[in-house]
């Protein structure tokens, strides 16, 4: 029952759920850090220090990160948090409006051949529209594909879900119907700038 529960959730997350920014695919991936140690026989960077890594609309942050290029020249990432300080992720969704989905855990994978985020210990995922939770979700493993627009949430750090290792918790904003949602959806107006100040 309680798997029956979850897949239901997990397809209710999904409903609606809309591409990340196709342009990405196509940006240049930089990277900003404090120190760097590059291994150009095993094609291993290792960076530490406020790490942060943007490629279009997509945008990393973590303590650390080893980037590890295979044969074809596609990297994989892997964030790593410390104490206080989790890994995180934030990228544009294709589709109308202002759609965002956001992550964080104390590891975060991203391949760049694939285009999928994976999740790992004390995981959360969130998706926002014109700056406002939508959905979120919680577990020891998201995976986040946003080719396929799927998540996939397990109770356990190894991909799986165990018996007794834990449950998650999805949390699905209320649609805003009627007049009011007309108010909160328009754009607030914009104040020119006061000359001098």
């Amino acid at each position: 029952m309680k798997k029956l529960m979850l897949a239901v959730a997990l397809c209710c997350l999904g409903l609606g759920v809309a591409q990340a920014e196709k342009a990405d695919a196509s940006k240049p991936t930089k990277i900003d850090y404090d120190d760097l140690q590059i291994d150009d026989v095993k094609q291993i960077k290792t960076l530490l220090g406020n790490v942060v890594l943007t490629r279009g609309t997509l945008l990393m942050k973590s303590p650390k990160a080893v980037v590890s290029t295979d044969p074809e020249g596609y990297n994989l990432v892997v964030l790593t948090s410390t104490p206080g300080t989790p890994a995180t992720f934030r990228q544009k969704r294709d589709g109308a409006g202002d759609q965002w989905v956001e992550g964080e855990a104390e590891r975060i994978e991203y391949s760049e051949k694939t285009d999928l985020v994976k999740l790992f210990s004390k995981a959360k995922i969130r998706r926002l529209e014109a700056g406002r939770l939508s959905d979120e979700v919680d577990g020891e493993f998201i995976s986040y594909d946003s080719r396929k627009e799927q998540f996939a949430v397990k109770n356990s750090v190894t991909g799986e879900s165990k018996p007794g290792a834990g449950r998650g918790t999805m949390v699905i904003q209320p649609v805003q119907r009627g007049p009011a949602a007309t108010t909160a959806a328009a754009p607030a107006a914009s104040v020119p700038p006061v000359p001098g100040k």
